[in-house]
């Protein structure tokens, strides 16, 4: 079963790398897509595709190994305060002891503390070295319930305020509290603890005045703040496709589909998109950063594209919109496992989306050439019959846009960079005469468990029927050890696991074994019943519960969903409703999750994948809200 701690690497001179299980070192990178290599064991040198090398050799398939799940939130966002504290420092070209003595002095910290933390992090580049090892209060709190009520009302309403009090004003008003309450107050460092964990963002946004917020959190216009490099920042967000397409059987129209896209903002570069029928969702999220992040080589293999799109790595910052699919626990925690951070885009600021808006502009001119467009609105389109003209599915589309952003977009003159994206991206990686490169992207040594991380979950008990999703029922053998599990300490409190799984095919779950601090497939307990999308379970659960239906179980929910489908196909000729449903499963069973487990997956079940957390649902989102708003004012 592998483990590894080390989630990410950077390919340099001298590394030490995997290529289909053999041994070499790194002489030199040659470009964005190769690097020669000497071979450890024959001293041969050959050139190596970058996308198929790895950090260590390939070993046995069992769980999925991670760690993404293992780690408490106290612990998380003390690793994410660290973070913050170290940004500036990290990877930083010609750092000096003065620059650590500078932040150091700032934080309250020692020289050798940031040293130790800056070590540990550019050596692996995962926040989980920087969460805390050993917790010296585990299983009690220091402070009493009745001060960390006091402590936490006085900091929020006296520190947190407009006054900007002092610590040691807001230490004074705490021992007053707790000398009426006949209670020890706690020490002032205690406070001034507390108080350094809070962000500079939440410090800022409490303490001062909306303009100087505005300022202060770097949101003015002009040039993109920290997008200094390839990958400092991207930004992704969704919007309708302007163009109808059809289903790839009888070739009659279906809907406009959506799609969410990344850019890199230093170079302009395209990272990664997702385009589907489906409305934006915590999974149009993960499978976007997930495109952006792994290597492109399979999908350019995929439709045969002969094109360079050396665009991956994790990125620092994912720049993204308010909308809810962006704050669920599903991305909270793929930051904590892989290294980067959030930032929102300000409510009523829509010019600091705006590299991913004009980039999807430009997008909408080409297609507005293709046939079944829509237009951006009613007047442009005039007397043209989109759904008459359409011809394109999905797959089509897909295979067209990859051409354009690899073969036309990438190689065309940026005015806002006054060069082309790739030449941008390759002088910010590789450097030239007069400027030094960063260095090539930090590159995910496990790409498959990665995608499981960026799935959404759900938490349930396991059970001695296994675990029920949605009055679904999944079992395998791995579960027999947490059956009827309690919450240590806590007897008769049922302790909840992990299970992601995807939406486009809930017939297996991923399961987080919390000891071994890995993921296992866990497919339906009824290895009969077909897959079916999330989607699908929902319609049925309601058309269900429409019919007066109380008590819903699994033989129902199947049953109901042969006949859907048996009516579906029926009409499928005659509605476009069905055509579109038709469409929607094929697509989702195309692109759902499939791993390199699927001969143990043979033993158990058939395919895998993901759903998400209780407060992520797939309700209808409305990204973009500017954008559809300039349309509708034309």
């Amino acid at each position: 079963m592998a483990k590894t701690n080390r989630k990410t690497f950077t390919l340099q001179q001298g590394c030490s790398v995997y290529h289909e299980n053999h041994h070499f070192i790194v002489l030199q990178i040659v470009n964005l897509d190769y690097v020669l290599a000497e071979n450890f064991q024959t001293r041969e040198i050959l050139k190596l595709r970058i996308s198929e090398l790895s950090l260590n050799p390939t070993k046995p398939e069992g769980g999925r190994s991670s760690v993404i799940d293992a780690l408490e939130n106290e612990d998380w966002q003390i690793a994410q305060q660290r973070l913050e504290i170290i940004q500036p420092l990290v990877h930083l070209n010609g750092r000096k002891t003065a620059d650590v003595c500078r932040v150091a002095k700032k934080h309250g910290l020692h020289i050798n503390t940031l040293y130790k933390w800056l070590r540990l992090y550019e050596a692996d580049s995962s926040l989980m070295v920087l969460a805390p090892k050993t917790r010296s209060d585990s299983g009690s709190k220091r402070l009493s319930k009745e001060v960390e009520a006091i402590v936490d009302h006085c900091i929020e309403t006296e520190y947190l305020s407009k006054q900007k009090k002092s610590v040691a004003a807001v230490h004074r008003l705490i021992k007053l509290e707790c000398r009426r309450s006949d209670v020890e107050a706690p020490h002032v460092n205690t406070v001034r603890n507390r108080i350094k964990r809070l962000s500079d963002d939440l410090k800022i946004r409490k303490r001062y005045s909306a303009e100087q917020v505005h300022n202060a959190l770097h949101m003015n216009q002009g040039e993109f703040p920290h997008a200094d490099h390839p990958l400092s920042v991207i930004q992704i967000d969704h919007t309708p496709v302007d163009i109808i397409l059809v289903d790839d059987v009888y070739r009659l129209p279906i809907e406009r589909p959506w799609i969410t896209m990344a850019i890199d903002v230093y170079s302009r570069m395209v990272t990664g998109f997702y385009i589907s029928f489906e409305r934006p969702s915590a999974l149009a999220v993960g499978m976007c950063l997930a495109n952006s992040i792994l290597p492109k080589d399979k999908l350019l293999a995929e439709y045969g594209i002969d094109a360079s799109w050396p665009c991956w790595g994790v990125p620092r910052v994912v720049h993204a919109d308010n909308a809810k699919e962006f704050r669920g626990n599903m991305l909270k925690k793929a930051c904590l496992e892989y290294g980067f951070s959030i930032e929102w885009r300000p409510i009523g600021k829509p010019h600091f989306g705006g590299h991913i808006e004009r980039l999807l502009g430009t997008f909408a001119k080409e297609i507005h050439a293709l046939p079944g467009t829509t237009f951006s609105n009613t007047r442009e389109r005039r007397d043209y019959d989109s759904e008459k003209k359409s011809a394109l599915t999905l797959k089509e589309f897909e295979h067209w846009l990859t051409v354009l952003i690899t073969q036309s977009y990438h190689h065309q003159l940026h005015s806002g960079i006054h060069t082309t994206p790739y030449q941008k991206f390759e002088e910010g990686v590789l450097g030239t005469k007069n400027s030094k490169g960063v260095g090539m992207p930090r590159k995910i040594d496990d790409e498959e468990t990665l995608r499981i991380n960026l799935l959404p979950y759900v938490e349930r008990t396991v059970q001695d029927y296994g675990i029920r999703i949605d009055d679904i029922y999944y079992n395998a053998d791995v579960l027999r050890v947490c059956v009827n599990s309690t919450v240590e300490g806590r007897s008769k409190l049922k302790r909840k696991f992990i299970c992601r799984r995807d939406p486009r095919d809930i017939s297996v779950i991923w399961f987080f074994d919390p000891q071994l601090k890995c993921y296992f497939p866990i497919p339906y307990r009824d290895t009969s019943h077909p897959a079916m999308t999330i989607w699908e379970l929902k319609k049925i659960q309601k058309r269900l519960k429409d019919e007066g239906k109380e008590h819903i179980d699994e033989d129902m929910i199947f049953s109901a969903l042969e006949k859907m489908r048996e009516i579906e196909q029926e009409a499928v000729l005659k509605t476009k409703k069905s055509r579109r449903a038709v469409e929607k499963r094929k697509h989702a069973e195309k692109n759902a999750f499939r791993s390199s487990l699927n001969d143990s997956m043979d033993k158990v079940g058939e395919p895998y994948e993901t759903h998400q957390s209780d407060d992520e649902s797939d309700d209808d989102i409305e990204p973009f809200d500017e954008m559809l708003e300039v349309r509708r004012d034309q």
